[in-house]
């Protein structure tokens, strides 16, 4: 099962890269003009982003060196080894609902700490792409909009991010093991 993923992703990401632009040309869409303005907005939203993710990974940095993190993760270790699962995930499906840039952090954190091919490497990848930073969307989308009654939607959303927690776990357990 990992060799078909290996050699489909080896080939699906060129393939992808030259399809867009193809697409684009055949489109009459001026492809490299709107590259660059892509990148423009793009870089302008990584200046706004960066303060964030600094605070956050320091926020992050002196959880771990306080000790709180392992208190907390002693404390399921025995559940998460009995189900074969890294308890040093369980940190970002936390973090994940809350905020987008600490999630990052912890996530890049956990890269540079396990590796990306890790098995941990590997589900903190998944979770990042299998769920979302409810609360942020619950405040910001909702809050520009006018809605301000999000009882159900906040449960909805939460649940949604622990499927998506536990699917990302469970599928990385079951392709790269």
């Amino acid at each position: 099962m990992f060799d078909l993923f290996t050699r489909l992703s080896a080939w699906l990401i060129p393939a992808i890269i030259v399809f867009i632009p193809l697409y684009a040309a055949f489109r009459k869409v001026p492809v490299y003009e709107t590259f660059v303005e892509g990148a423009k907005d793009g870089f302008g939203t990584a200046i706004n982003i960066i303060p964030s993710l600094v605070g956050m990974m320091v926020a992050i940095s002196m959880f771990r060196a306080s000790g709180a993190m392992d208190l907390m993760l002693g404390a399921v270790r025995p559940l998460f080894d009995w189900l074969s699962i890294p308890t040093e995930v369980l940190p970002l499906g936390i973090l994940r609902p809350l905020t987008g840039a600490g999630s990052l952090a912890f996530t890049a954190d956990l890269i540079a700490t396990h590796g990306p091919d890790s098995m941990i490497g590997r589900i903190a990848s998944t979770i990042q792409g299998s769920t979302d930073t409810t609360l942020y969307v619950l405040t910001v989308y909702f809050g520009a909009i006018g809605i301000r009654k999000t009882k159900y939607a906040l449960k909805v959303g939460l649940f949604s991010d622990l499927v998506g927690f536990l699917a990302a776990i469970l599928i990385c357990l079951y392709i790269f093991k």
